[in-house]
């Protein structure tokens, strides 16, 4: 652990085979070790960084003070007995989570791999395998360490790997060996091999390596192409050889994973600081009895120096008050009691196994629940403000499905009209016995045309099953397995498949496949690969026939344009096809063709031969010439993919944004699918007013690029603001942008209640409305992250809703949430699914892994544990906010009652000489924190609640004073340790001044010491415990039995306490024998008692009562409106609200419409394609074993969108009487119908509508003109099909409020009206109806297959 590290490297020098030459350089060994301790270190370590813990070091120090008998008039066992018992439970805590990180890493590190060792192949373990050894993998296996690629089973030493891991894609990446080590095929070659490798120094960068082979007196160049990396899998390769030049820490992978930080909590932080603060206030306390003690010593103690001399070593007033000093601070010390600390692990421990027992988080797909791997941070949950998001496997499934497509003009797949009955899906396997048995489509319309022969159709497929790079093998007649680059490939030329055009099999210069049961074999004569710049791909081939076709698809944004100009009514066509796609999130392409003469074909090819062997700008020149015979096409159609988002993404995202929770999304993918997904999982919305793309190469261009966006969203904000103030007429404006809303979704204001204009000040910024976003690329974000451009990257990110990072590398990734951490000092969220996102996961606040498809290792380095990303939702809005509120509460009560218990200490010095002589019993004082109120305020702490944990699903507006931190601060503590004073000078007062003259039926006076101590601990018990009482908000059987038996307790170790019994066994240690008994026989002290208590509680609860009522929370608002439910809650026929259901659906599986602009979905590799590869003939070889993992997948539609509906509006006056019922929000889940008389303000899940209000004509249903708002003339008696963007927004508008009864009409729905401006921040605007049928709400939910 201690191991001196080596100096950094300048370069590395690697000798295969050549272990003892390699190892006189000292390089890392290929054993990880996440793991902080060692059986020898874990003691001295783990007791150093607990006593790093100001607390820790603090009652250490009260320790030895207590033993120090001149100064200490406490035991020792006070404070050693608690001070042992919490750095045991944190030592097992901390053991237990060492001992996993162990076992992870041997698992790791005891993996089997075969190292080529004088000349045999041997087993060893990962641990032990050495930088300059030859290893042998085999296909799925894991990459050990870097390896430089020396040759492999496919011909000219290529192999495919899966870099998940790495970079989080599930497409396939080819490596190449070096032309000269690709022949050394078999073990007695490669053992000779004693090439040298000089290269690069550890570093981070995953897409570059350079290096030089020295191998027989010649050097060859490496690149990346040649590389292995650990984390990597080895796919459709059947064995490959490649050389150690980097292992275990520094590998790649491992740079990339980034340090493990511990993480604090802002409480955790806050309570440090604290602590500070109290002892600081414990010193000016010990100051000042330590004076009054000079004082009096030299006063008044002096006269009794003859009877009752100062205990030497004591021999002047100075010295007593030096004593004094410190024994006051030991007596004081309980301000911070050691108990806090225990207290703080078992609840964040409760909280934990809570969010492990949640079913609610359980996946029973893969069996997986959520997991709490740390119980630190629970409390943090409920504070976060960011959240960054990975996108493959984390948002999506990376599962293509073939959805639509438009051929000719005619468009097919499934349509959005929710009265359609539900389509079946089609059969393949009677027309085509090669169909793909997962294949999903639902349009028969499709099959009929390819049935029929329809030419336009056929030239479709066709141009499918031939226009890609895919690989494929046939392990037996009919049983195809394609290797597919991308997803999307894979999906294109599976669906040419099903509908009968199969593509078989390929050669370097042919195509053979099956088009409708007849084989044909087309000559490949070019293929015109894919890149980012191209954004497009062809291939030219020649038919049976001897017809030459160049076949091309891509992106519609380049490729319509380079159409004939005979096209542009198809192309208009086609284009309103393609925005309709694109509204419904899915990815699109468009196909064209051109048909080519022989001579075209010959000129063409004889430019483009010149252009491959040119030595200078040679992709330059291939550009050019793709560029001049992709000319003049004829469209075709268009296709559109999903991409499957993981199940409830939407809506996740939708309350999370009404929770004012940002989310950005950093992902390694390409700009136009990451774009593409946002607008699936509506984080990015066809209202928002713009969506800024950053893309500048350069640091002036992306300085440039990020100050226009800034003054962009500041002139729209100006403007947008500004048209508020001249009329609030809802208009519209920039990109379907609705005035009112607002960036934090809680738009829908009255102009009264909008954000102001911005004032030209330095946080012009932070004062932006306005729903806008950004996009930035990877080397853009580069140059944002340097230091001098930070602050403006910041700046205009944080004014976006939506943040889209692409092409980011892991550590990339990490930058950008420390660069949050750094400038917003905001709780971050990172959740991620594969290696790739390990150091994101690290970096942030609270780290979540997905336990998905990309293995373990985000899992491993997070702190909390999941299967979908749905689950976030309840993390973060339930357990999140309920341990927050519940560690705050804990706090609050737990400082007020040790205040209120240890100041009585500082108000009786004052009448004991200060002599430092307690109150209480010392029994009492030790058992007061451990037993008689520890056990209630831990119940509070653990399942207290405001609302239930539908109505925090319900009402995400609950979520924002964690994020504002409003329940417990500086203030609130100042607030509960003044309430503690205040009830410190109660108790002692109180008691004092009454039993100072009250004497006992006998006629003995009251007036002792034992009768007072027993009288003010027996009403500091009774006081704390009525107070828990009033501060607990959700009672359980656990809350009875902890409150009322503490309090029995109490009394039942108080009277054995002071019993004769123990008396006579220790006289020396039981001083008020029988002094409870007296006492507590008195009904003057009783009488005192209730004194006490009374004018301790009776102001909290005025207090309490009139901040309720005059300023409600938002809890306070919404138990109230449960309460007012279940009070009015009527039985009512249910087949109406199920026939409004039922209207309410669309086709099973499937998106909603919404109108939109188009967007592309080209979504290749990162890199090019596999065109030059295949033509080369180098890749022809592929095993049945190798491809065996590329059957195609399928999965069922993800979603179901509910028809949405704009309302109309009407003016009517007020009714006389009546009575009004809110009704569930429409924020998440399934959304019951409304009724006549329903307000869109809040609900139970578990409570449907129809029970809440009854069903009433129409003629009762009045609408309040002082709750109304305009609507654009458009809207009226218009009900079009996603129309409004309800809850991407953050607007719930409500429906009509009915009043009925002999309620006020004025009173209580205009308590409704300012309940639901409180809740949403959106004025009440009311709806009537006209019509028995229930009144159209904007509302976007869905159902969840």
């Amino acid at each position: 652990m201690f191991r001196k590290r080596p100096p950094p490297e300048e370069e590395r020098k690697v000798r295969a085979n050549d272990r003892e030459y390699n190892e006189k350089f000292q390089y890392a060994s290929n054993c990880i070790m996440t793991s902080k301790y060692n059986i020898v270190t874990f003691l001295p370590v783990n007791l150093f960084e607990q006593f790093q813990e100001v607390a820790n070091t603090y009652f250490l120090f009260l320790l030895i003070l207590q033993l120090i008998p001149q100064i200490s008039s406490l035991s020792w066992f006070t404070t050693i007995v608690p001070l042992a018992l919490v750095l045991t439970i944190t030592a097992v805590k901390d053991a237990t989570d060492d001992y996993f990180r162990h076992k992870s890493d041997n698992q790791v590190n005891n993996r089997q791999s075969q190292v080529l060792i004088r000349g045999s192949l041997q087993n060893e373990k990962w641990m032990n395998v050495r930088v300059g050894d030859i290893v042998k993998l085999e296909n799925k296996q894991f990459v050990a360490a870097d390896l430089l690629l020396l040759s492999s089973s496919e011909p000219h030493g290529l192999c495919y790997i899966e870099t998940a891991e790495l970079d989080g894609e599930t497409n396939m990446k080819v490596r190449q060996s070096v032309s000269v080590t690709s022949e050394l095929g078999n073990q007695n070659n490669l053992a000779s091999f004693d090439g040298e490798v000089v290269c690069e120094p550890p570093n981070n960068k995953l897409d570059r390596f350079c290096g030089t082979l020295y191998w027989r007196d010649k050097k060859y160049t490496l690149t990346n192409q040649n590389m292995l990396l650990r984390g990597c899998v080895l796919r459709n390769t059947e064995a490959c050889y490649g050389l150690v030049i980097f292992a275990g820490p520094d590998t790649k992978l491992m740079q990339n994973s980034g340090r493990t930080k511990f993480k604090r909590t802002s409480i955790d932080r806050l309570m440090n600081t604290l602590v500070l603060w109290i002892f600081g206030f414990l010193v000016c306390m010990g100051v000042i009895l330590a004076v009054g003690n000079a004082v009096w010593e030299r006063e008044v103690g002096s006269l009794f120096q003859s009877y009752l001399p100062w205990d030497p070593p004591v021999d002047n007033f100075l010295f007593s008050a030096f004593l004094s000093f410190w024994s006051y601070v030991i007596i004081l010390n309980t301000v911070v009691p050691i108990s806090l600390y225990v207290s703080v692990e078992v609840i964040r421990l409760g909280h934990s196994y809570f969010i492990n027992w949640d079913q609610d988080m359980f996946c029973s797909l893969c069996n997986t629940a959520a997991e709490a791997r740390t119980t630190t941070l629970n409390e943090e949950l409920g504070q976060v403000e960011y959240i960054f998001s990975d996108k493959t496997g984390t948002l999506t499934q990376n599962i293509m499905s073939f959805n639509k497509c438009s051929i000719n003009g005619q468009t097919y797949g499934e349509g959005t009209d929710p009265l359609a009955p539900q389509p079946k899906r089609l059969d393949f396997t009677l027309f085509n016995p090669l169909a793909d048995l997962d294949f999903c489509f639902y349009d028969d319309t499709l099959l009929e045309s390819v049935k029929v022969g329809d030419a336009h159709t056929h030239k479709f497929f066709r141009l499918l099953s031939l226009c890609h790079t895919v690989m494929s093998e046939e392990k037996s007649e009919g049983e195809l397995v394609y290797k597919a680059q991308s997803p999307d490939e894979g999906a294109l030329v599976t669906a040419a498949r099903n509908f009968g055009f199969v593509f078989r099999s390929r050669t370097p210069g042919t195509i053979t496949t099956t088009e409708m049961g007849r084989p044909v074999t087309y000559t490949l004569l070019a293929i015109l690969d894919f890149n980012n710049i191209r954004k497009r791909m062809s291939v030219i081939v020649r038919n049976p026939e001897g017809r030459i076709r160049l076949y091309c698809k891509g992106a519609d944004t380049v490729l319509l344009e380079r159409l004939h100009p005979c096209n542009q009514e198809l192309t208009n066509v086609t284009s309103d096809h393609l925005n309709e796609y694109a509204a419904d999130g899915l990815r699109t392409l468009a196909l064209a063709y051109r048909d080519l003469s022989e001579d075209e074909w010959e000129a063409w090819s004889e430019s483009h031969r010149y252009a491959d062997k040119a030595v200078s700008c040679r992709e330059e020149r291939l550009a050019d010439a793709y560029e001049q015979i992709e000319q003049d096409m004829m469209l075709l159609g268009a296709t559109a993919i999903e991409d499957k988002l993981q199940e409830g993404v939407p809506e996740t995202i939708a309350v999370l944004s009404l929770a004012n929770i940002k989310i950005w999304v950093l992902t390694g993918d390409k700009q136009e699918t990451a774009v593409n997904i946002g607008y699936s999982c509506k984080m990015l919305t066809d209202d928002m007013t713009e969506v800024f793309i950053i893309c500048g190469h350069t640091v002036q261009s992306v300085r440039q690029e990020l100050g226009r966006a800034r003054e962009r969203m500041i002139e729209l904000s100006r403007t947008r603001d500004g048209g508020k103030e001249e009329g609030m007429e809802g208009c519209f404006m920039g990109n379907g942008f609705r005035e009112g809303q607002e960036g934090d979704g809680t738009g829908g204001r009255e102009g009264g209640k909008q954000l102001q204009c911005p004032p030209p000040s330095s946080n012009l910024m932070d004062n932006i409305s306005g729903e806008f976003a950004l996009v930035i690329n990877g080397h853009s974000l580069a140059h944002a992250l340097e230091a001098d451009m930070e602050t403006e990257f910041v700046s205009t990110a944080c004014a976006c809703k939506a943040v889209i990072c692409c092409r980011v590398t892991p550590l990339q990734k990490a930058q950008v949430v420390e660069l949050i951490k750094k400038h917003k000092k905001a709780v971050t969220l990172a959740i991620g699914d594969g290696a790739n996102d390990v150091s994101m996961i690290k970096s942030a606040h609270i780290g979540v892994g997905i336990s998905g498809q990309e293995g373990i290792q985000a899992v491993l380095a997070s702190d909390y544990s999941f299967s979908q990303f749905r689950f976030l939702q309840r993390l973060l809005l339930v357990h999140g906010r309920w341990s927050y509120l519940r560690m705050c509460r804990f706090l609050c009560y737990f400082f007020y009652k040790n205040f209120a218990f240890t100041m009585v200490h500082f108000w009786f010095g004052f009448f004991c000489g200060f002599s430092a002589q307690t109150v209480y019993d010392q029994y009492f004082i030790t058992l007061y924190n451990i037993v008689y109120t520890s056990l209630p305020v831990l119940a509070m702490g653990i399942f207290d609640q405001d609302v239930p944990d539908q109505r925090s699903l319900e009402y995400p507006k609950l979520y924002e004073p964690g994020q504002l931190n409003l329940l417990f601060n500086k203030r609130e503590f100042f607030i509960c340790i003044a309430q503690g004073i205040y009830t410190s000078v109660v108790l002692f007062f109180v008691p004092c001044a009454v039993l100072s003259d009250a004497t006992q039926s006998t006629g003995v006076p009251l007036a002792d010491y034992q009768t007072f101590a027993v009288t003010t601990a027996t009403a500091l018990v009774i006081v704390v415990s009525v107070q828990i009482a009033l501060d607990t908000g959700f009672w359980t059987v656990i809350n009875h039995v902890f409150v009322w038996g503490s309090l029995g307790l109490f009394f039942s170790i108080m009277l054995a306490l002071h019993s004769q019994t123990l008396f006579m066994i220790f006289p020396n240690q039981f001083h008020f024998v029988g002094s409870a008994q007296n006492t507590l026989l008195q009904p003057v002290v009783w009488l005192t008692i209730a004194l006490a208590t009374a004018i301790c509680i009776v102001p909290v609860l005025a207090f309490r009562f009139l901040k309720v009522d005059l300023k409600p929370q938002l809890s306070d608002t919404v138990r109230y409106t449960q309460l007012v439910r279940q009070k009015k809650r009527k039985p009512v026929d249910r087949s109406e609200g199920g026939a409004c259901r039922g209207l309410g659906s669309v086709s099973e599986g499937r998106l909603g419409a919404r109108g939109g602009s188009r967007r592309s979905g080209y979504a290749f590799a990162h890199q090019e394609g596999f065109g030059e590869l295949i033509t080369s003939g180098k890749n022809m070889r592929l095993s049945s074993l190798a491809l065996a993992n590329f059957a195609s997948r399928h999965s069922s539609g993800w979603i179901d969108t509910l028809r949405r509906k704009k309302p109309t509006h009407a003016h009517t006056t007020p009714s006389a009487s009546g009575e009004s019922s809110p009704a569930p929000s429409c924020v998440s889940g399934s959304v019951p119908a409304l009724s006549n008389s329903s307000s869109v303000l809040g609900g139970s899940q578990d409570t449907p509508i129809e029970e809440e209000t009854g069903a009433a004509p129409a003629q009762n249903t009045q609408t309040l003109p002082a709750l109304s708002t305009q609507t654009p003339p458009a809207s009226e008696d218009a009900t079009p099909q996603g129309s409004t963007q309800a809850v991407d927004a953050g607007i719930l508008t409500p429906a009509a409020v009915r009043s009925r009864g002999g309620d006020s009409p004025g009173g209580w729905t205009i308590t409704l009206g300012s309940m639901q401006e409180a809740l949403f921040g959106w004025k009440a605007r009311a709806t009537a109806s006209n019509s028995p049928r229930p009144p159209s709400v904007p509302m976007e939910s869905s159902q969840i297959e």
